[in-house]
Order: structure tokens, then sequence, then C-alpha cells
């Protein structure tokens, strides 16, 4: 059985949505990042632990939360005895606008996961690009690198568009596959 750790952060309680449905698809354990960028009890031993890594952030000014880079520098004793080493990584994000420069986000998940020497793995979901298109269609953000969510900044978290939750429910389920695939 593949252990799959959802290390994220979320300041309003929409990136903890897409968490949870991220961890859903892939049976994987919560690790929630809290208001001053630590990891819970017993978090380092549960990612130091997992087969496979998944980091999720909002976007926030163009760039994951202070939070989020606040335990990627700590991760760093990961790094320092390649502890992370050929685990596997994916990664997501959430933004109030349609596009929110949630790339760069996606970009700086994937820079750490490689510094750990890391296995990146998309989201392998073909996007919703046709004039029939709707809101709630699978990647409608139209993503590969990660999956990507919408919440305007006035919803709440109650909100979340039920497109991008399944979104995140079938990358859960990719990397689950995947991982599997790899310890296999």
């Amino acid at each position: 059985m593949t252990r799959i750790a959802v290390v994220f952060h979320s300041g309003y309680g929409h990136t903890q949505r897409v968490a949870q449905s991220v961890a859903e698809g892939a049976n994987a354990t919560l690790v929630a990042i809290d208001a001053e960028g630590n990891l819970p009890e017993g978090g380092w031993d549960t990612l130091n632990s997992a087969d496979a890594i998944v980091f999720g952030s909002p976007t926030y000014m163009g760039m994951a939360s202070w939070q989020f880079k606040k335990f990627a520098d700590a991760s760093s004793k990961q790094w320092f005895s390649q502890g992370w080493k050929d685990k596997l990584f994916a990664g997501f994000t959430n933004s109030a606008t349609m596009n929110g420069d949630k790339l760069s986000t996606l970009h700086y998940l994937f820079t750490l996961a490689m510094q750990h020497g890391g296995i990146w793995v998309g989201t392998g979901m073909m996007p919703a690009n046709t004039k029939a298109s709707q809101r709630n269609d699978i990647n409608y953000v139209g993503s590969f690198a990660g999956a990507m969510a919408t919440s305007p900044s006035d919803s709440s978290a109650d909100e979340c568009l039920p497109g991008d939750l399944e979104t995140a429910k079938l990358f859960g389920k990719r990397i689950a596959e995947v991982a599997a695939r790899l310890k296999g």
C-alpha cells in the first residue's frame, strides 16, 4: 500500500477544500500548514514516511503563500540528507482569478520537488477547451503541470466550484495510481 501525504496551506479555506478533494482521490493524509507556517505535531514524520508528497498553496501576488514558503525553507533538512530523493511529488494551487499567475506557483512547487530529487506527476488531463465547454467541466482552467482552481475573492470556501473539486479528486486518483506503479 502506498502512503500519500498532501501538505498545504490555506488562507481562507478554498485551498483546503481543493486539498481535501486531492486527498479523497488519492486516499491521502492531510498535513495542514498553520497560519504561522508550521506543521502539526507528527507532520514531518508523515511526510518523511510518505511514498508521495503533494504540495498545495494558494497563489498570492503571483506566488505561493509565505506560510508555504516557510515550510519549504524548513524542508532544507530533508534536502541536505536527501531524505525525499526519488519520492513522487505533485502540486496544486488556487487563486481568485482565472489566471492569477497560478503557473508561477506550480513552477515554484515543481522546483522545490526537483531540488529534493523527486519525480513529478502532472494532471494527465485534457483541458476543457471547446466552445461547448462549461465552467464546471474537468480541467476547465486547463493545467497540465498540476491542478488549478479558481475561487472568486468574494466567495466562501463552501462555494468552491464542483468542476474544480472534481478535477482535484481525479488528480489525486492519478497520483495514487502512479505512486502504486512506482512502488510495485
